[in-house]
């Protein structure tokens, strides 16, 4: 179990990361910073947790997590971006893990639509978005990240599509390097997110995007349909081309075919 000085110890950020908050246990990282957001906390602030006993993925989703072996953390993020511009946050932050994990790791990481990070086409990081709304601008979001590290065994369902960096490379990583990595990273580009200038982090992105031009099924709210993945739309959704035009989806699963 890593402490709060350990954590901090070496680390430099300008905003992220310089308030932090280190749990052995706790509900939910995400709870917890909104909670904190509400109460007025500092833009940047973390939350660390070495066990989540409720924490959760997109759609409501369990994430399910071994004590002490991965990295469960949560940004509270203070900006004034327009409301539409607050979906691009999970972009950022899929881009910062991907720097800090290639960085250490020196294999390439590959980006996949909406949230996930794989290694040999398996999840092995998970980003929930959730933001608070005053009229068009976010009073705040909340981005919470979990990257399996050093976990070994899943569920065996959950085995077939997720991984962890230490089933990848045979050997165990140092987590808290790791940790310190992904702060730097979210800290260095959070200047051009604050401005609203997404344009490197979109190209770095997509240059990480491997289902791009093949034929993918996806899985939304509301309906399953099929087609060729072409690109993401202005507002970050991902174009879809069918039968029957182009449809541009913003929420769903989405499996890659073979």
């Amino acid at each position: 179990m890593y402490s709060k000085e350990e954590l901090l110890q070496g680390l430099s950020s300008r905003t992220v990361g310089k308030k932090l908050f280190v749990f052995d246990s706790i509900d939910s990282t995400n709870i917890c910073a909104k909670t904190l957001a509400e109460a007025g906390i500092e833009d940047g602030a973390v939350v660390f947790a070495e066990h989540q006993t409720a924490g959760r993925g997109r759609n409501g989703r369990t994430w399910l997590s071994e004590p002490a072996s991965n990295l469960l953390f949560s940004v509270v993020f203070r900006a004034p971006l327009p409301k539409e511009q607050t979906v691009f946050l999970t972009f950022y932050s899929a881009v910062a893990v991907t720097q800090a994990v290639e960085s250490m790791i020196g294999k390439s990481v590959e980006c996949k639509w909406p949230n996930d990070l794989l290694l040999s086409g398996k999840k092995f990081c998970g980003i929930l978005l959730e933001s608070s709304f005053q009229q068009a601008f976010p009073a705040y979001s909340v981005i919470g990240i979990g990257v399996n590290v050093n976990q070994k065994t899943f569920d065996d369902e959950v085995g077939k599509r997720v991984t962890s960096l230490s089933v990848e490379l045979g050997e165990d990583l140092d987590r808290r390097e790791l940790f310190q990595a992904i702060i730097a990273h979210l800290d260095r580009l959070s200047g051009d997110v604050r401005a609203g200038n997404f344009k490197g982090i979109m190209k770095t992105w997509n240059s990480r995007c491997a289902m791009f031009g093949k034929p993918v099924t996806v899985t939304s709210p509301h309906a399953t349909f099929s087609g060729k993945a072409i690109g993401l739309s202005a507002d970050g959704g991902l174009m879809i081309e069918t039968q029957e035009g182009t449809s541009t989806v913003y929420a769903g699963d989405v499996s890659v075919l073979q």
